[in-house]
């Protein structure tokens, strides 16, 4: 079946075909390389994007605006807080009137309970791509650019063993969205999948149910464990990230009780040396530093998370490509 890009939303993964994905990172690479070639990539002259921010960033907003830039487009940043939404508009008033504006409209909403819903909103609402920058539940671009950086180290993914890894933070209360779209999007790679967090800190379980029908499907494995030692063993990428206990406790609250007694969850030396030899250390950054993660960890020789973070840029270009651009 012939797939047609141009007008597709970016909300999920889980609504892309693992052949679409492959295209998508098909054509990442390509970009990359004419990146590096300082080759022209104006396939989107004289289109406007609209990037609407619920909170901060750095990696997502600047991956999108230098990439429409390379595409010879234009972005429009949008803080929320600016906005008419902050005085009560609601998703489709918005989603009708950029739409009207512009090619396509992107946004990062992970309030908990309502992030996704309101990108749900905006998409029946609007007649241009919607592309979620990071929801309460999904991360799509965080997920396929590490799913780039792996292929790019490592070849073909089949039986790897990747660990997604709770660690502790002392920042806010983190959106479990980074893990949820890797535990969703890696099986269906084949990997062995495990996933690592302590009691308290469960994933919705749907996610585990379509995460282990892909594993089936696809020849890989998933594995659900409260031992960190174990998910560090002979492991081939260890991602080891902070997520809040959103599912079990729903209060917009950082400090208890359960994320201090799991301070040892943390990524050091002697937990990089279960891994096999060559582990390569990811994480979405940023990483809070000498909670999740040690700097002789994060800045050593199994760190790969700067081209983690460079490939976001590639990755969003393919989306913004296909979408805006494509058949």
């Amino acid at each position: 079946m012939q797939t047609c890009f141009r007008g597709k939303h970016f909300i999920t993964l889980q609504e892309w075909t693992k052949e679409e994905i492959d295209t998508l990172l098909e054509v990442s690479f390509d970009l990359k390389k004419k990146f590096a070639m300082g080759i022209n990539t104006s396939y989107l002259e004289n289109k406007t994007m609209f990037l609407m921010f619920f909170e901060q960033s750095t990696r997502t907003r600047n991956s999108m605006e230098a990439g429409i830039a390379q595409l010879g487009g234009h972005a429009n940043y949008l803080d929320t807080s600016t906005m008419q939404v902050a005085h009560g508009e609601v998703a489709k008033d918005t989603a009708v009137i950029l739409s009207r504006f512009g090619h396509a409209i992107a946004c990062r909403n992970c309030f908990w309970e309502s992030g996704n819903k309101y990108l749900r909103e905006m998409e029946e609402n609007s007649t241009v791509p919607i592309i979620n920058m990071q929801c309460d539940l999904y991360h799509p671009l965080q997920a396929v650019a590490d799913l780039m950086t792996m292929q790019e180290k490592m070849g073909d993914l089949k039986r790897k063993k990747v660990s997604v890894i709770w660690a502790y933070a002392t920042s806010h209360k983190k959106p479990i969205s980074v893990p949820l779209s890797q535990v969703l999007l890696f099986p269906r790679y084949g990997m062995d999948v495990w996933l690592a967090h302590p009691k308290g800190y469960e994933l919705p379980d749907w996610v585990i149910r379509q995460a282990e029908e892909s594993a089936i499907k696809h020849g890989g494995t998933l594995t659900i464990t409260n031992d960190m030692d174990a998910a560090y063993k002979d492991a081939d990428v260890v991602i080891p990230k902070n997520w809040g206990n959103w599912v079990t406790d729903p209060e917009n609250k950082l400090g208890n009780e359960l994320l201090e007694a799991n301070r040892g969850w943390i990524c050091t030396e002697e937990k990089i040396s279960f891994g096999n030899e060559d582990v390569y250390y990811m994480h979405a950054l940023p990483a809070d530093r000498g909670n999740e993660v040690v700097d002789a960890v994060i800045d050593g020789p199994h760190s790969i998370v700067y081209d983690e973070a460079e490939n976001r840029l590639h990755t969003a270009k393919a989306v913004m490509v296909l979408l805006m651009g494509g058949k």
